[in-house]
């Protein structure tokens, strides 16, 4: 059962990650205050563990000028020191020409309380959809089909 404390908690650490991003202070052990020493990130760039994880979040936002990330609808479920959490996204990136790349996406994250606090053990984005030119080694989001009329 997620307490109300957990939900917050949770909510104030995806806010405070977000910030971290776009404030780009990357100093040595920015990256304890969120992540599990071995977390694992799953994004369209690739998937990567632990301090590879820290490194290719700093290599991500480097080729942009500046970014911003704004995340809505937290919804996190909490049993025995483990969490599971998922929220929307909006991120705008600003390239260094500033043109910009925009994604809507889904984060979905597993998370372990630790004695600092909850830290995400695992962090997945999936794209909803995007506009402007991704940056390379990034496909578009996929092309939606229109449903099938309802018949009956």
């Amino acid at each position: 059962m997620t307490t109300q404390t957990d939900q917050s908690e949770i909510t104030t650490l995806v806010d405070r990650y977000f910030r971290a991003l776009d404030a780009r202070e990357f100093t040595p052990g920015w990256a304890d205050a969120f992540l599990a020493p071995d977390a694992r990130m799953e994004t369209p760039l690739g998937t990567s563990e632990g301090a590879a994880a820290v490194r290719a979040t700093e290599e991500a936002l480097g080729r942009y000028d500046r970014t911003q990330h704004l995340a809505s609808g937290i919804v996190a479920d909490t049993d025995a020191g483990t969490a599971r959490a998922s929220w929307n996204a909006l991120m705008v990136h600003v390239r260094h020409d500033a043109t910009l790349f925009q994604v809507g996406g889904v984060f979905e994250a597993e998370l372990a309380r630790t004695g600092d606090g909850w830290r995400f053990a695992r962090m997945a984005v999936r794209a909803v959809w995007t506009q402007g030119r991704p940056p390379g080694g990034v496909g578009e989001a996929p092309a939606r089909q229109p449903s099938a009329p309802r018949v009956g």
